[in-house]
């Protein structure tokens, strides 16, 4: 799993990329490629969608160990199971925003005014997103509880 969405991620990284490269070019020549902007953005939506998930997973989110490192071995457990809950609560709420507005957009058939790329599957990927880290800290929290 987490290699195919390495393989999605940098993909759609790598699509950003050179869509960005043919626009600037295309710009230069006198050739503007229209609907790059659109592209980029859905391609960094995809990346940053797999890259979010690859973090939790591998655990390597930005962290200040500040005071965790300052602490005895109880407390920095226990700080740290109330960061996995933060973090589950965070990532719930921007699943809930994300969903209420899919819910409230979702017969108005959202489309880039260009290319016509429809909003639902990259809303749905984003969704999918949040909640997947969301029970992915929810494990941890879990897991670190009863270690």
């Amino acid at each position: 799993m987490q290699r195919l969405l390495t393989m999605l991620g940098g993909g759609a990284l790598l699509v950003a990329t050179g869509t960005e490269l043919a626009a600037v070019l295309g710009r230069y020549i006198g050739v503007p490629l229209l609907g790059s902007i659109e592209l980029v953005q859905a391609a960094v939506l995809v990346s940053a969608s797999t890259s979010i998930v690859l973090a939790t997973i591998a655990g390597r989110h930005a962290m200040v160990h500040l005071l965790l490192d300052r602490v005895g071995p109880r407390a920095r457990a226990w700080l740290q199971r109330v960061n996995y809950g933060g973090a589950v609560l965070f990532f719930c709420a921007l699943a809930a925003g994300s969903i209420w507005i899919a819910s409230e957009l979702w017969s108005g058939h959202e489309e880039t005014e260009l290319l016509r790329i429809g909003y639902r599957p990259l809303r749905i990927l984003a969704i999918g997103a949040v909640l997947g880290t969301a029970l992915l800290f929810l494990r941890l929290a879990f897991r670190e509880r009863h270690r």
